[in-house]
């Protein structure tokens, strides 16, 4: 109970069991990793930062926000256009479309930045089912920033904790820009206890892996068929995607609807019953074949 009844302190414990279970003590808790996307933009000089064509979109909004020029790239483009951009920002493995970058080519990417004064940001949120290509152990090296959050992989998206990876100057910084205390006490409670059970993670990294496997057969079954997908979810491309987003909304399953192209998220049901009412509102569509991501 003391959580609720003292100011948050710094040896809490939390820190360390996010070295631990991340790799690295070059780590920052944050009120959410959104507190980063937001505040990381004021911390540069104006510049032009590349984002991907297809991403999470508050990333670009926020540097978009604070006078930096934003260029969307597809993947293919990004070596090509590396030498003039200031920073690049990616999501790995990418929302919505699951894509991934290896830690090599990014770690290559981040060597070409750092050399000029740039950065590279990676947002991990989609990591934590299969970790073995984060980014963090590398952190600590100027120019590298790796934004982790609580809020997917273990479900913990109402008390607001994530953790920002870079090196000590930028840690120092963004330090002094929130604060103290601008993580509660019992969120730095539950965050920690969350990070120290390895058992519940390890069962927790199978489950979803099988139930992210289950989803792209039943998509599959259905005529949607994913052209990417994390441990979390699987997107479809899909002319029809409109139709269904709607069509299921109507019985109560939602789904994230995109337009360029028209494609469709679709996140884990939490339980059996939602399983088959899923499967049964797919079977009844009629649908055109979907096609893979641009």
């Amino acid at each position: 109970s003391s959580c609720w009844q003292r100011l948050p302190e710094k040896d809490d414990g939390l820190e360390s069991a996010a070295a631990d279970y991340y790799g690295s003590a070059h780590c920052l808790p944050l009120a959410g990793s959104q507190v980063a996307i937001q505040l990381l933009p004021r911390l540069r000089l104006v510049g032009r930062v590349g984002v991907l064509q297809i991403s999470y979109a508050e990333h670009g909004e926020a540097w978009r926000r604070a006078g930096h020029e934003v260029v969307a790239l597809a993947a293919q483009e990004i070596e090509r256009q590396l030498p003039t951009l200031d920073v690049l920002l990616l999501v790995n493995p990418n929302n919505p479309t699951g894509y991934r970058f290896s830690s090599e080519q990014l770690i290559h990417w981040h060597a070409q930045l750092r050399e000029r004064g740039g950065w590279l940001v990676v947002d991990e949120a989609f990591m934590d089912a299969e970790p073995e290509q984060s980014l963090i152990p590398a952190c600590g090296d100027e120019g590298l920033i790796v934004l982790r959050s609580l809020g997917k992989f273990f479900g913990l998206a109402g008390i607001r904790v994530g953790f920002l990876f870079a090196w000590p100057w930028m840690l120092q910084r963004v330090a002094r820009e929130l604060g103290p205390w601008h993580v509660s006490g019992p969120a730095r409670e539950v965050a920690s206890r969350a990070l120290a059970d390895e058992a519940w993670q390890l069962h927790n990294r199978l489950r979803l892996l099988h139930y992210s496997q289950r989803l792209a057969e039943v998509l599959h079954s259905s005529g949607l068929v994913p052209s990417g997908g994390t441990a979390l979810f699987q997107y479809v491309v899909s002319p029809d995607a409109k139709l269904i987003h709607e069509s299921l909304a109507r019985a109560g399953i939602l789904t994230r609807l995109f337009d360029k192209p028209t494609a469709l998220r679709f996140g884990l049901p939490g339980g059996e019953e939602q399983w088959q009412s899923l499967q049964q509102q797919l079977s009844g569509l009629q649908l055109q074949p979907s096609r893979e991501a641009v």
